[in-house]
């Protein structure tokens, strides 16, 4: 069975995981932004220690490919649309979901 765009229709405990999965990472880049406007919480807390740890290998690389924009840093930006398309995709791909 496909979708409508023509994917495999896979279990929906499968897609119901995936969605929570990026769901979650969506919640920590969001953080990773907002942590930006408190240049007071110190960089070695633990919670900023970990937000940082699995934001970077996906932020940095996005640094280095986007061109600069002053002070202004789009890749999270990127990186939250992306999520979002990634999300309707792995949602199509299940008929219930």
């Amino acid at each position: 069975m496909f979708s409508a765009l023509g994917y495999p229709i896979v279990h929906s405990n499968v897609v119901i995981f995936f969605l929570t999965v990026i769901q979650f990472y969506s919640w920590v880049v969001l953080a990773r932004v907002i942590l930006t406007w408190f240049p007071n919480i110190p960089r070695d807390n633990p919670i900023v220690e970990f937000i940082h740890q699995i934001t970077d290998p996906v932020l940095v690389p996005l640094r280095q490919m986007l061109p600069p924009m002053g002070p202004v840093d789009f890749s999270p930006l990127v990186l939250l649309i992306g999520l979002h398309v990634l999300r309707m995709m792995v949602a199509s791909m299940s008929a219930g979901v």
